[in-house]
C-alpha cells in the first residue's frame, strides 16, 4: 500500500509548490491561532478548518473547479503518520493520578457509553437509511458508521474548562476522550475483521470476544515496550555520553510500539497511548536533564503539528468536487442523510451519558462526590463534537485512496463532512457561552471538587509528572474527624499500587527518586 503523499498538480508543475503551499498554510494556521488565542472558544482547531476552506474555494476558483486540493493523500497516511503523534503525546502529558483515580467513571463513559452509543447509531442508520434509498450499504457499512460517529473530539471544551478549578470534571472530559477514541478504533477495526454478512449469536460474541482480545494484548504490548525502553535507558546510561542517542531512541521506541501493534493486527491507539503513559512514569525519569525537556517539547510538538494538519487537510476535501458532482444529483438525499447522522450522534450521546452518570452516582457513597446534573450536560456537550478520527475511519470504509464514484459512498463521505464541520465549528463556538452559563466562574468550585482539592490540586496535564509532595506519604490526607475517616479511606487502589511500585518496579525500571541524577554530557567538540 501506497502511503506516500501524492501532488495534485499539472504535469509540468514542480511538486514543491505544493509542498510550500501547504507548509505555508501550516504557519498561517499557527499564527492566526495564536492572535485568537485571548477568544478560547475558538482554537487552531476552527482556525485550520476556515483556512482550508477558503484555501479549497481559491483552488476551485484557479484550476476552474476541477480541484480543491493541493494533496491528497491514503487515508492510512493518518493512521500510520499523524495519529501516533497525537495519541502518544496524550499518554505521556496526562497527569497519572488523576487519570487513575477517575479510572472507572472514565472507563465507564469512555468504553461503554462508546458501545452504547455505536448500538445506537448502528441500528438507527440500518433502520433510516432504508428509507432514503441512497443505494447499496451492507451490514458492515452500518456497523461502521456506529463506530466511525462514536468518536468524539472534546478539544473545544477542554480549551474552555479550567483544569484548576474544575479538576474531576477537566480528568472525566479528557480522560473519557482518550478511551473513546482507542474504542471507536477498536471497534472499527474488529468489525473489518470479520464476515458479518449474516449475524448470529455466535458471530455477535465473537466479535465481543475479538474487542476484549484486541483490548487487552494492545495494552499489554504497549506497556512492555514503555518497560523495556526503562529498562534500556536505565541500565545504559545513554545520557551521560549523547543526548542525541538517548532522544532518538525514546522517541523510535514509541513509534515502534505502534508499528508493532499495526504489525501484529492489533490496536495501536492503544499500545501507544500505555506506552506513552509507561515512559513518562519511568523512562523520562532515566534520562539526563537536558533529554527530558527535550522529548517533552518535541512530542507536543509533533502532535500539534499533526492536528492542525488534518484538520487544514478536512477544511479543503469539505469543497471536493468529485464527490459533490456525485451527491448533487441527489442534495435531498444528503441532507437527510447528515441530519439523521446529526440526529443520532445527539441522541446516542445523551442515552450513554445520563444513564451511566446514574450508575455511576448509585457507586459513591458521599453526595459531594456524585456528578451533578450540570457536569452530566458539560459531559455531554463534550462528546458531540466529531473530528479527525472520524474523518479517517470515513475514508478507510467508504473510499479507496481518497476517491469514489458511488453514489452511496460519496453521501457517506460528504455526509461525514458536514457533520465534522457542523459540529466543529457551531458546536465549538457555543461551548464557551454554554459552560458559563451552566458553570459561571464564582461558582465553578463545585462541593466534589472542594471535596478532592488536595488529591487534584495538579492540573491533569503537567508534563506527565507527579509533584514531588507525591512522592513523600501515602498522597492519602490524613482523617481529622469521624466524618472524614468515613469518607476519606485509608487504603486506596492507589495506595497499594504505590507500595507495589516502589518495592518491586522502580528499582528495576527506575522513575523519579529511584534513579541517581544524570547530569548532561559535555558538548561535543565540533571540528572545521
Amino acid at each position: 500500500m501506497n502511503f506516500g503523499l501524492r501532488m495534485v498538480s499539472e504535469p509540468d508543475q514542480a511538486p514543491i509548490h505544493s509542498i510550500t503551499l501547504f507548509v505555508a498554510l501550516l504557519c498561517a494556521c499557527i499564527l492566526i491561532g495564536h492572535l485568537l488565542e485571548k477568544h478560547r472558544w475558538i482554537n487552531e482547531s476552527i482556525t485550520a478548518l476556515a483556512i482550508g476552506l477558503c484555501t479549497g474555494t481559491l483552488i476551485l476558483l484557479t484550476t476552474k473547479g476541477r480541484s480543491s486540493h493541493i494533496l491528497l493523500f491514503d487515508e492510512q497516511l493518518f493512521f500510520i503518520y499523524l495519529l501516533p503523534p497525537i495519541i502518544f503525546n496524550a499518554g505521556f502529558q496526562v497527569k497519572k493520578k488523576q487519570f487513575f483515580r477517575n479510572f472507572m467513571t472514565i472507563m465507564l463513559f469512555g468504553a461503554v457509553g462508546t458501545l452504547i452509543s455505536f448500538i445506537i447509531i448502528s441500528l438507527g442508520t440500518a433502520q433510516l437509511f432504508k428509507k432514503l434509498d441512497i443505494g447499496f450499504l451492507d451490514t458492515v457499512d452500518y456497523l461502521g458508521l456506529g463506530a466511525i460517529f462514536s468518536a468524539t473530539d472534546s478539544v473545544c471544551t477542554l480549551q474552555v474548562l479550567d483544569q484548576e478549578e474544575t479538576p474531576l470534571l477537566y480528568s472525566l472530559v479528557f480522560g473519557e476522550g482518550v478511551v473513546n477514541d482507542a474504542t471507536s478504533i477498536v471497534l472499527f477495526n474488529a468489525i473489518l475483521r470479520f464476515d458479518l454478512s449474516h449475524i448470529t449469536s455466535s458471530s455477535a460474541i465473537h466479535l465481543l470476544g475479538n474487542f476484549f482480545y484486541l483490548f487487552g494484548t494492545s495494552t499489554a504490548l504497549g506497556i512492555a515496550v514503555g518497560l523495556i525502553s526503562a529498562y534500556i535507558i536505565k541500565k545504559l546510561y545513554f545520557g551521560r555520553h549523547s543526548t542525541d542517542r538517548e532522544v532518538a531512541l525514546m522517541i523510535l521506541m514509541a513509534y515502534l510500539s505502534y508499528i508493532m501493534a499495526e504489525l501484529f493486527n492489533l490496536s495501536g491507539i492503544l499500545t501507544v497511548f500505555f506506552c506513552g503513559i509507561l515512559m513518562s512514569h519511568y523512562t523520562w525519569h532515566n534520562m539526563s536533564e537536558s533529554s527530558r525537556v527535550t522529548t517533552k517539547h518535541a512530542f507536543a510538538t509533533m502532535s500539534f503539528i499533526s492536528e492542525i494538519f488534518i484538520f487544514l487537510y478536512v477544511g479543503m476535501d469539505a469543497l471536493d468536487i468529485e464527490k459533490w458532482k456525485i451527491v448533487s444529483k441527489s442534495p435531498g438525499k444528503s441532507i437527510g442523510v447528515s441530519s439523521i447522522l446529526l440526529g443520532l450522534v445527539l441522541v446516542g450521546r445523551a442515552a450513554s451519558i445520563f444513564p451511566l452518570s446514574f450508575i455511576s452516582n448509585l457507586t459513591k457513597k458521599s453526595q459531594s462526590d456524585k456528578i451533578g446534573f450540570k457536569q452530566q450536560i458539560v459531559i455531554w456537550w463534550a462528546g458531540l463534537m466529531r473530528g479527525a478520527v472520524s474523518m479517517a475511519l470515513a475514508y478507510t470504509q467508504f473510499t479507496r485512496s481518497g476517491h469514489t464514484q458511488l453514489q452511496g459512498n460519496a453521501i457517506m463521505i460528504t455526509s461525514t463532512i458536514t457533520v465534522v464541520l457542523f459540529s466543529t465549528v457551531v458546536f465549538g463556538l457555543l461551548t464557551k457561552p454554554l459552560i458559563s452559563f451552566l458553570l459561571p466562574r464564582k461558582h465553578t468550585m463545585l462541593p466534589s471538587d472542594l471535596t478532592n482539592l488536595k488529591l487534584l490540586n495538579l492540573p491533569l496535564l503537567a508534563n506527565g509528572q507527579e509533584s514531588e509532595s507525591d512522592m513523600n506519604g501515602d498522597h492519602i490526607p490524613r482523617p481529622v474527624s469521624l466524618r472524614m475517616l468515613l469518607t476519606t479511606p485509608s487504603h486506596t487502589v492507589h495506595h497499594f499500587w504505590r507500595k507495589f511500585d516502589d518495592s518491586f518496579m522502580r528499582p528495576v525500571f527506575g522513575g523519579r527518586g529511584f534513579t541517581a541524577h544524570v547530569h548532561d554530557p559535555p558538548p561535543e567538540r565540533i571540528i572545521h
